[in-house]
């Protein structure tokens, strides 16, 4: 049986480094995108994933991110680029999302926010709620989680 391979984004910040290593572990083929491979390199879990340098603003650099890729999780958020972090948020998953669609991906997995998207919701969750959707239009399948704040030794809360 073929091993599946799981794209993880934002290998870089608090979830994605805490997740990779327990893919790893279940025995899942690791490839991680990053825009910039110096910032993993000091983890322990390094030598046993695929790294590829992308960013999803460059579709073109998605390319050799998402070929062969089974499963890709979704886990960036455009927050600390500025007060514009919202309409970034939705290029960002637009591009990922069809070229997601384009190389074949199974499945997205992508983590929100909590938020009734019929309450008036902050421009963060706001923006949480709408990437899943930009996400879902592609076509690929997506499973959403939402969580409130992470806390955790590393994270930005």
């Amino acid at each position: 049986m073929k091993m599946k391979k799981i794209l993880v984004t934002g290998a870089t910040g608090y979830i994605g480094s805490n997740l990779i290593p327990k893919l790893i572990e279940c025995g899942y083929s690791v490839r991680c995108m990053v825009r910039d491979e110096r910032r993993i390199r000091s983890q322990a879990w390094y030598e046993d994933v695929d790294v590829v340098e992308a960013d999803v603003f460059d579709t073109d650099s998605l390319d050799k991110a998402l070929g062969g890729i089974d499963s890709a999780y979704y886990l960036i958020h455009s927050m600390s680029v500025g007060k514009d972090f919202h309409q970034q948020d939705l290029i960002a998953a637009n591009n990922f999302g069809w070229s997601a669609k384009k190389y074949g991906v199974k499945q997205l997995i992508y983590l929100g926010a909590l938020g009734d998207s019929e309450s008036n919701l902050s421009i963060h969750l706001r923006s949480r709620q709408e990437t899943g959707k930009i996400l879902r239009k592609s076509g690929v399948p997506v499973t959403e989680f939402r969580a409130a704040v992470i806390v955790g030794s590393g994270s930005l809360s």
